[in-house]
């Protein structure tokens, strides 16, 4: 029995670092990182993952059995692990989080910000416009193959920040910096959008002005709803090219960090 579990324990300990930098990434990545997906269903990937990324890991200078994960030392490589999987899996949340603030601008705009629905991905109420948004960018994200996508990330992540090897602060300060980005582009996309139900309300101010007896706010609501659904049935045609794009805008992102790492 000793022979065994002295062979045991450095497979556990080899599995156990890929494992907490998968299992974090999953927790901040798109879709993988909803409320919708089940814990156990994180958990049971990112083992599996652990597992046949081992000869990629193996091959890495990081001396896994080198630190014991029951030590202090191991609890703050496995802080490390788990942070550098959360900070990946963060910027990838990046391209959905632009779907959803788009969601909101322009439900908001058309005044459907009022028909509020509950959300099962992230266990809170939210307006129908982004939960259809939202569906859309999940379908995209498959599409593309967005899954395969983070795999291959998360391999290629174990070269650029080995164990106990730390990541540096510019991976951390280009995610931060990347925050407003979410904000700009959303605002692109819904500029069509803010733009026609603004020349709306502002030919409904001149109407009023000329006929204040007309009950113009019933009419107004109804006409910039439509007006807003019309402009959206064009921007949502757009939306998988824009998520494409955006896509590969953080990983190009990705990238530049990792090469930083190497040099």
């Amino acid at each position: 029995m000793e022979p065994i579990l002295s062979q045991l324990l450095p497979l556990l300990t080899a599995i156990w670092w890929p494992f907490c930098r998968i299992l974090a990434m999953f927790i901040g990545a798109p879709v993988l990182g909803e409320a919708v997906t089940p814990t156990t269903v994180r958990i049971l990937i990112a083992l599996v993952l652990a597992v046949l990324m081992l000869p990629l890991t193996s091959g890495v200078d990081w001396g896994p059995a080198a630190i014991n994960p029951f030590s202090l030392h191991g609890v703050v490589a496995t802080i490390e692990q788990a942070l550098i999987g959360f900070v990946l899996g963060l910027a990838f949340h990046f391209a959905m989080s632009v779907i959803g603030v788009l969601g909101f601008m322009v439900s908001s705009q058309m005044g459907l910000s009022m028909a509020v629905m509950n959300d099962p991905m992230n266990g809170q109420s939210s307006d129908v416009t982004s939960a259809l948004l939202s569906t859309l960018s999940i379908i995209v994200f498959f599409a593309i193959d967005g899954h395969l996508v983070i795999a291959n990330v998360l391999g290629q992540s174990f070269k650029a920040w080995p164990l106990g090897h730390g990541f540096g602060n510019p991976l951390l300060e280009a995610v931060a910096y990347n925050v407003a980005w979410i904000f700009s582009a959303a605002m692109l996309l819904a500029l069509p959008v803010v733009f026609a139900t603004m020349v709306v309300q502002i030919g409904f101010g001149f109407l009023n002005r000329v006929a204040p007896s007309l009950n113009l706010f019933a009419l107004g609501f109804s006409v910039i709803t439509i007006f807003g659904l019309l402009m959206l049935a064009q921007v949502v045609r757009f939306i998988p090219e824009h998520y494409v794009r955006m896509t590969n805008m953080v990983l190009e992102l990705i990238r530049q960090q990792m090469q930083v790492a190497h040099g």
